[in-house]
Formats: structure tokens, C-alpha cells, sequence
């Protein structure tokens, strides 16, 4: 059985419980109810009437939801000091998941009628409740593809919806010309004024709906992982900038007269390496506060690490057993053998030579976008295309003549081949050389990723090559861009990563988004 003053430095830890000191927090503890749970077992199903408010004390739970075809999808693990079961509360409606035991775990619990009396208690903690089921709605709505397998979002925001008025006065502002001009129309009869409005209003209709898609565009998003920042331009810029939590030295919050009135603020998070200053986001307050939570948490299991190292290696002196600690693995790639064996050995070969990503024995491995070999390569493409052109054309009108022939005799009474062909022959050398050269020197680009380590390999043919290697283990930040309208129809760009006080950038890799994750 746990006592009051567990409990009271339990919530204190808790971002939801932020502006209340020990004495209330103690007020609260007093109706909080300790549950235990076997592995697998059922906490409340999807359709429950809300029960109550429930909080992880030690274990994990994981939450699912039944879809139509009657298959149960993951919405998230939960570990201790997360909480669910607020949202059902809040909105008084039965259950909308499932939660189950993935271990034996321990939970408080705070019955309905008493978690009703604490908000009508403590005012100051509906703003917490309420950012954080506004944040999970978010999250639900999202599909994040760089995402771990366990990692859980545990906040998101966009910018505040001032940001989105600011966007739009200068549309707003701009329906004055397209109404000037059918004001126009109407006093003078004329037929030009009204066109040019129309256009005009559909050119400020498209402005207005560009600037709507490009706010709801960007995130900040906190996990139990890391911070990050995305930011996308449509069809023009596309980034996303992160720090691992273990990374972070403090978190601030920055807010101007109007941020304190509408309620947001910049929010920045210092790193080893710099900062993250993400602007005008929605509860900036509690976006800090959560990361400084999970920043604390990460600062614990690292601790804990640490001090298992530290007894692991005591006994080790000692002669003493060590107990043998739980690794969870990266999942093996599955190869489909079946359709590998139907494909001709000529288009395998040729779809591995261009292959842009290439998972080799535990390694992947990363080639430029082939975009950028036809930037490098376009000319003696070209050449070798017009070179063939010729040599062929000229071979079918030796095969189809009756003047002409490969082998003619000359003045002199010897024998010599057709002048065209053997120009062409002679030509395929530099040129086909020439291409070959822009071509290896694309190949060997490469950025490769192992278990613990990565690379960035560039070698010339016939000449220079630099190898930069890091330990991923030292990684600090990672962000990635895609700048221009090529790059963001074709998915590619540049992957940054900072090590200590260098930066290694993959650059021109397809679908830098997954490449960063």
C-alpha cells in the first residue's frame, strides 16, 4: 500500500498536477485508490460506461481500438506516470478503446464523482486536461509515417490560430481589387472589368485556401523520445527538426502582450548543439511543462542505467550472477523469395544497380536521388544517344542500299570501312567513358547505416576518397529539408545530423522524412 507521501511526489512529477502545491496535491492523494492488474488483463473495454480517472503507478498498458473488419489496432503503450481515461470524463461519454495489462501493473485510480469534485476544487487544472485531450484528438487524426514502433505522441499542437489570421489579412485585403473591378463592370457596362474580377476572386479563393493548408501543416510535437518541429511549404519547403530528450539542457517559455491575452508563446528547448525555438505555439506553458516532464523521466532511466551498469559490474568482481536483462531487437526485414525467384536476373540487376535504398546483412544503405544523376549525366547522355542515333541510321541504310556498302573499295584498289561508322565507333570511346564516369561517381555516393554506426562515403573514380563515420549512440540533433518544387514532388532532400561539434549532412536521399527517423 502506498502512502500520501508517494503519492504526493508521484502527481507532483506529472505535468496535469502543475500549479498546485503539497498540501492540495496531498487533498487529492487521499482519494486516489491503488489497483493491481495481472498480465492480459481487461482495465475497461471500448463502449464502458467512464468509471473514473486512471493513472500508471509502475507497469505498461496498451490501448486498442476494434476496427470495422473486427481486427484490433494499437493506439499507443502507456508506461509509468501516464494517465487515460480523462477524455471519456470531460465529454461524458462512454469509452472510445479498449486498455489492457501488458505486464503486471500498478494503477491509481480517481472514481468519477471525486475527479468531478477535484476540478470544481482546483480550476487551475482544467486547462492541463483540456490540452491534453485536445493533443490526443490530434494525434489520432495524424498518421506520422517516421514515428518508432513504440514511440507515443504525447503532445501536439500547430501554431495558434492568430498566426492563420495574420496569413489572411493580406488575401482579405486583396478581395478589393477583384471587387473594385466588378464595381467597375457594373458602372460601365463593359465585359472586361467582370472577367478580371472573376479571375481575381478565384486567384484570392486559392491564396485564402493556401494559406489554411500551410498553417494546419506545421506541428510541434513531443514525444517519448524526442521534440520536433515540422514545417512544411506546399510544393516549395519541407522540414522537420528534432533533439532527443537526452539531448536537452533547459526549456523555456517566451510570451509577448498578445500571446499572454490569446495564449500562446515560443517555446525553447536548448540542446547540446543549440536550439529549438518553435514560435507562436498553442499552450506554449504546457507544452513546456510536458517536455520538461519527459525530460525528467529521461533523465531517470538514464540514471538507472547507470547504476544497473554500476552493480552489474560489482557483482561481475564479485563472482556474483548477473541477471540477464530483457534487449528488445530490430524486426528482420522480410525478403518475398517467391516473387525474387519469378523475376528475370536481367531486371534484377538492373534494379539494383539504380536502386536508390539497399538493405544488405543489417546494413542500409543509401544512394542520391536519380534526379540528381540526370542533372550530372544529361550531357554525355545526350552524346551517347545522338552517337547510336547515327551509327545505327547508318547501318540500316548500308544493310538497305544497293550504292552503298560497309566495306568499299577506294581509289587506290584497297579496302577500307564505311567513314561514318568508324567516326561513330571511335567516339563511343570518350563519350561512353564519359558517361560511365558521371554514372560511378553518382554509385559511389553513398550514406550507409548500421547497427551503431553511420557513414557518409565519397569516392571519385580514379581518384580522392573521404569516409566520415559517427557513432549513432553520439548523435545529438537530426532535421532534414526539401527546398524547391522538384524535390517535393520527387520526395527527396537533405538529411542533416550533428555529432559533437560537426555536422554530417546525407545529402539528395529519397524520402528524407524515413531516412531521419
Amino acid at each position: 500500500m502506498l502512502e500520501i507521501k508517494d503519492l504526493v511526489i508521484f502527481l507532483d512529477k506529472i505535468h496535469l498536477f502543475n500549479g498546485l502545491d503539497e498540501k492540495q496535491l496531498a487533498s487529492i492523494a487521499l482519494k486516489v485508490e491503488e489497483r493491481e492488474y495481472p498480465k492480459g488483463k481487461v482495465i475497461f473495454k471500448s463502449g464502458d460506461k467512464p468509471d473514473g480517472f486512471y493513472l500508471v503507478y509502475k507497469g505498461r498498458v496498451r490501448v486498442t481500438l476494434t476496427q470495422f473488419d473486427g481486427t484490433e489496432k494499437q493506439l499507443s503503450l502507456m508506461y509509468a506516470s501516464d494517465y487515460f481515461g480523462e477524455e471519456a470524463l470531460f465529454e461524458n461519454r462512454n469509452r472510445s478503446a479498449t486498455v489492457t495489462a501488458q505486464e503486471t501493473t500498478t494503477l491509481l485510480f480517481i472514481p468519477r464523482a471525486a475527479f468531478e469534485s477535484i476540478l470544481k476544487q482546483y480550476e487551475v487544472l482544467r486547462p492541463n486536461f483540456e490540452v491534453s485531450i485536445q493533443s490526443r484528438k490530434l494525434a489520432r487524426s495524424t498518421n506520422f509515417k517516421w514515428l518508432g514502433k513504440n514511440e507515443v505522441i504525447y503532445f501536439i499542437a500547430r501554431r495558434h490560430k492568430f498566426r492563420l489570421f495574420v496569413a489572411l489579412v493580406k488575401p482579405v485585403l486583396a478581395t478589393l481589387v477583384p471587387l473594385g473591378l466588378l464595381f467597375l463592370g457594373m458602372l460601365t457596362a463593359a465585359t472586361t472589368p467582370f472577367a478580371l474580377s472573376i479571375v481575381g476572386f478565384v486567384f484570392v479563393l486559392g491564396w485564402i485556401i493556401w494559406s489554411a493548408i500551410d498553417w494546419s501543416n506545421d506541428y510541434f510535437i513531443v514525444t517519448n523520445q524526442r521534440v520536433v518541429w515540422l514545417e512544411k511549404i506546399i510544393f516549395l519547403h519541407d522540414s522537420r527538426e528534432e533533439a532527443p530528450l537526452g539531448t536537452i539542457l533547459s526549456v523555456g517559455v517566451e510570451t509577448d502582450y498578445f500571446g499572454k491575452l490569446l495564449g500562446f508563446g515560443n517555446v525553447i528547448v536548448r540542446t547540446f548543439v543549440g536550439k529549438l525555438e518553435f514560435d507562436n505555439v498553442e499552450h506554449a506553458t504546457q507544452a513546456a511543462d510536458m517536455i520538461r516532464e519527459y525530460w525528467e523521466r529521461t533523465k531517470a532511466i538514464t540514471t538507472r542505467s547507470q547504476m544497473d551498469v554500476m552493480k552489474d559490474t560489482i557483482k561481475q568482481k564479485l563472482g556474483l550472477p548477473i541477471q540477464k536483462r530483457q534487449v528488445e531487437l530490430a524486426p528482420v526485414v522480410a525478403v518475398d523469395e517467391e516473387k525474387v525467384l519469378s523475376t528475370p536476373l536481367w531486371l534484377l540487376a538492373l534494379s539494383r544497380l539504380f536502386q536508390l535504398r539497399l538493405e544488405d546483412g543489417g546494413k542500409v544503405i543509401y544512394h542520391k536521388h536519380w534526379l540528381i544523376l540526370i542533372r550530372r549525366a544529361w550531357r554525355p547522355l545526350a552524346l551517347t544517344l545522338m552517337v547510336l542515333g547515327i551509327f545505327f541510321w547508318r547501318i540500316y541504310l548500308l544493310a538497305t542500299s544497293t550504292e552503298l556498302s560497309f566495306i568499299r573499295q577506294n581509289a587506290s584498289g584497297g579496302y577500307s570501312p564505311d567513314t561514318i561508322v568508324v567516326l561513330m565507333l571511335l567516339l563511343m570511346l570518350p563519350v561512353g567513358f564519359w558517361l560511365w564516369y558521371e554514372f560511378t561517381d553518382w554509385q559511389n555516393d553513398t550514406f550507409m547505416i548500421t547497427n551503431d554506426e553511420i557513414f557518409d562515403i565519397d569516392r571519385k573514380p580514379f581518384g580522392t576518397e573521404e569516409k566520415r563515420s559517427a557513432q549513432i549512440e553520439a548523435i545529438l540533433s537530426t532535421s532534414y529539408k526539401r527546398n524547391g518544387f522538384i524535390a517535393y514532388i520527387f520526395n527527396y532532400g537533405t538529411v542533416y545530423i550533428t555529432v559533437g561539434g560537426t555536422q554530417m549532412a546525407f545529402e539528395d536521399v529519397i524520402d528524407p522524412a524515413a531516412v531521419q527517423a
